[in-house]
């Protein structure tokens, strides 16, 4: 359970070890909540594209409090200096996991959205193509960095930013998610990177 894992954290700082993957498991209880707030929604923002929208996660502060301590949980003791999140949704988590992580807080947004001076990667998505832009000081050469996002679909959007992050210095320690998509196998395209999502569906 979710409120095991502060005793999993003092363990790991007492011993001065990092927090790997295989020591966390999302709970079975916040999965079956997450999964029932979660509402598929046909042909949006294209025909033919089932998009998951997770607004009613958003309206139970209960259910998101556990969800953001589910995010991060898992790259507590990584020394993380700096959240990286996607437009726009990743902001949503971005910003908490960043206090709670005491890091600082990087935006990454479509082209244009960025008012000083910007470093764009283009990908393809699942409909279609797509780049993103973060601010040229925004990151510190050997910056720690976790990127979040809401969804994990494909993986371009997610490797993409991990590329940007890389261009600038930084080191990519890991990505969180809400969901993973795995049918879409977005995993693949992130590599050996650390990789977490609260809800993995099939």
């Amino acid at each position: 359970m979710l409120r095991h894992w502060p005793r999993l954290y003092r363990r790991c700082l007492r011993r001065r070890t990092e927090l790997t993957l295989s020591d966390f498991s999302t709970p079975r209880s916040l999965v079956e909540r997450v999964s029932r707030a979660i509402r598929d929604v046909p042909d949006f923002p294209k025909p033919g594209i089932i998009f998951k929208d997770i607004t009613p996660v958003l309206s139970d502060p209960i259910l998101l409090r556990d969800v953001v301590r589910a995010m991060q949980a898992p790259f507590a003791t990584s020394d993380i200096s700096h959240v990286v999140a996607v437009e726009s949704r990743g902001f949503l988590f971005g910003v908490p996991m960043a206090l709670a992580l005491g890091a600082a807080f990087v935006p990454v947004r479509k082209p244009g959205k960025l008012p000083w001076r910007s470093a764009r990667e283009s990908y393809a998505l699942e409909y279609g193509n797509d780049a993103i832009e973060i601010h040229t000081d925004a990151l510190s050469a050997g910056a720690r960095v976790l990127i979040v996002d809401d969804v994990l679909a494909t993986g371009g959007t997610a490797a993409a930013t991990c590329r940007l992050v890389e261009r600038q210095g930084g080191q990519v320690i890991g990505v969180s998610v809400l969901m993973a998509l795995g049918f879409l196998r977005g995993r693949d395209a992130l590599g050996a990177r650390r990789t977490y999502a609260v809800w993995d569906t099939d």
